[in-house]
């Protein structure tokens, strides 16, 4: 077509690029999902919104779910698999921990959801240490073909906030329990540390390993705030990885807050329905040559140049 410029062809052929980019990569996400149970699960609205913010990710790590039972987390996942023409691609799973905490009130679990076309669930376990945690990561380890790096161990935290600094810490004996029983040291931690604000300090970084030792990288800024609410502006949501095999996998400048209020237009009141805090994200690297994941997508473009 004779109208159109060769900038104008540039521009076009690298926003197709950079979206195929992002297609074949993997997006692992966490969520504080305060409280969701069967109540919350069954509000329609809020359902919706939750499944449209899950349904962007392959893993999701879902944390301070009260549902022993298991019907809100089966109510969720019924809605991501309704097949409406977002998700009717994606089959999803989930796993969870048993119940955790140190009163009847204040029980809570770990899920994990993830898209069974994506990723395979290749191991579970419940590390045990009542001294060290209030609710024990529940660790689980993935394996994707359509990743750079082909197998990851997940593990999860909610931090009790008055000890946060030694709960922190303590995820590097997990570090060395999971890395040494799957001999796998491709190992991220996510969660609602509460590591920001006046849970953890400046200071409180000498006590802990995960700091202190240069082989772990924190993904989420200490800066960036992971809350919905005005009232506070904390990094209390974070992502951790150990390795440079692990990092290098990893899509630079991926590891962000997904504010979806101002993604899917949604009032404060909409958000604060689901949580007060909002989602964190990552995407891996993926396996494929980036022109060949182009490819088909880069030949309908140059078929509409030439026409």
């Amino acid at each position: 077509m004779r109208g159109r410029s060769p900038l104008l062809h540039l521009l076009v052929a690298v926003f197709i690029l950079s979206v195929c980019r992002a297609a074949a990569e993997l997006r692992i996400c966490s969520y504080n999902v305060q409280n969701f149970n069967l109540q919350k699960a069954s509000n329609y609205r809020l359902i919706h919104t939750l499944t449209r913010v899950l349904g962007r990710c392959d893993v999701s790590l879902l944390q301070h779910v009260v549902d022993s039972g298991g019907e809100a987390i089966n109510k969720l996942l019924a809605a991501l698999n309704r097949g409406t023409d977002r998700y009717d691609d994606f089959t999803y799973k989930s796993v969870s921990s048993q119940s955790m905490g140190r009163s009847p009130a204040d029980m809570q679990q770990y899920v994990f959801i993830y898209r069974t076309e994506t990723v395979n669930l290749t191991g579970q376990y419940q590390y045990s240490s009542k001294q060290s945690f209030v609710r024990e990561p529940f660790v689980v380890q993935f394996q994707s073909n359509r990743t750079a790096i082909k197998q990851f161990v997940l593990v999860p935290l909610h931090t009790e906030p008055s000890n946060a600094v030694h709960e922190i810490d303590r995820l590097y004996d997990v570090f060395q329990e999971v890395s040494k029983k799957w001999n796998n040291k491709n190992v991220m931690f996510l969660g609602d540390f509460h590591a920001s604000c006046a849970y953890v300090t400046r200071k409180d970084r000498k006590n802990i390993r995960l700091y202190k030792n240069s082989n772990f990288s924190w993904l989420i800024g200490d800066k960036v705030d992971t809350t919905v609410t005005d009232a506070t502006n904390c990094a209390y949501d974070r992502i951790v990885v150990h390795g440079e095999p692990f990092l290098k996998a990893i899509t630079p400048f991926s590891a962000k807050v997904f504010n979806f209020a101002k993604e899917f237009k949604l009032s404060k009141t909409r958000v604060l329905e689901v949580s007060d805090h909002f989602p964190i994200e990552v995407r891996l690297k993926s396996s494929a040559p980036f022109l060949l994941q182009a490819t088909p997508l880069l030949l309908l473009l140059f078929s509409w140049i030439v026409l």
